[in-house]
């Protein structure tokens, strides 16, 4: 896959001078109904015997365009997860491009002249709900007007999943609600975080349960506080576990937020490892109690949930 970063307004010299089917979108989560609108361009361009292009950005639109999201925005694959995504779906060539406050003024028509025939489009596939400038002038419905039919046209309708529409945004309302399980379905594999293993206070060791304490960025989206199934990524190896997102309030908490992982059958010292978190299912709601005794025999539970789960589901990677 030949990976092409653009940044407005581009140097011709850049674009590869050959005829493609141009799939476009953001593309965050790359989930399955992105997946439908690859596909799509898949079979068009093997029809045809032509490359297979994506045209996606670096940094979500939102971020220029909202003064209210300030940096925060989390995102549901990073810019190198969508990328090996897309290759995995036969992209040949990604047009990657930063959406700066320049690239947000372009009118619809000068849009279409630099990012679709610029490009060397001779079909353009998009979701039925994509946009490349003003919402209300940008539909894909009034693409034909812009296209001056130079290229085809085709638009791809909504699928669902459990009766929810798989759209990012329904994605990450799943996320932040716990329901991990119902998001890796829309996805097409299960939510990740990564980051590192760091010492923790070693609570988790003295009561039986020893646990990775993992250091996750501020800029990806953790599900909501709670007790999930999970999976480890250690060295290229997955590990079922149980993860604790939450402040441990029954012993010593300081109100911070710790996400910690038990391994099942594992017991080797891990700290420093960069690690990836796979989340299966939500198991329970965080609670305070009584005494550790009673911390350790609903643990205890947790695990034997947590093994009947991973007997019943494998990790689906990205």
């Amino acid at each position: 896959m030949k990976l092409v970063q653009l940044h407005h307004p581009y140097n011709t010299d850049q674009i590869i001078n050959t005829p493609v089917v141009l799939a476009m979108g953001f593309f965050d989560g790359v989930h399955l109904g992105h997946q439908e609108v690859i596909k799509t361009a898949y079979k068009i361009a093997q029809r045809k015997g032509i490359k297979l292009a994506v045209l996606t950005y670096i940094n979500h639109p939102i971020m220029t365009f909202d003064h209210t999201i300030k940096g925060n925005f989390k995102y549901l694959t990073n810019y190198s997860q969508k990328l090996s995504l897309l290759n995995k779906l036969h992209v040949d060539i990604v047009y990657a491009v930063n959406f700066t406050s320049s690239l947000g003024k372009l009118s619809p028509q000068e849009f279409v002249n630099k990012y679709m025939i610029g490009l060397h489009a001779v079909d353009v596939v998009a979701g039925y709900d994509h946009t490349y400038g003003k919402r209300d002038k940008a539909t894909m419905d009034l693409l034909k007007n812009y296209s001056h039919g130079k290229f085809a046209i085709h638009t791809v309708k909504p699928i669902k999943q459990n009766g929810l529409k798989i759209s990012s945004s329904n994605i990450r309302k799943l996320i932040d609600n716990g329901n991990v399980a119902l998001a890796a379905k829309l996805l097409g594999h299960h939510y990740q975080n990564s980051g590192f293993i760091v010492h923790g206070n070693q609570i988790g060791r003295k009561l039986g349960f020893p646990t990775a304490n993992i250091n996750i960025p501020y800029d990806q989206r953790i599900p909501k506080q709670g007790v999930y199934s999970s999976w480890l990524k250690i060295n290229d190896q997955w590990y079922l576990g149980m993860t604790s997102i939450g402040t441990n309030d029954t012993v010593q908490s300081n109100g911070k937020v710790t996400i910690e992982t038990h391994l099942l059958d594992f017991t080797n010292e891990v700290y420093g490892e960069y690690v990836n978190i796979a989340w299966g299912c939500f198991l329970r709601e965080n609670q305070k109690f009584k005494n550790p005794e009673a911390l350790v025999q609903q643990l205890k539970k947790d695990l034997q949930t947590t093994r009947d789960f991973g007997s019943k589901h494998k990790i689906i990677d990205l």
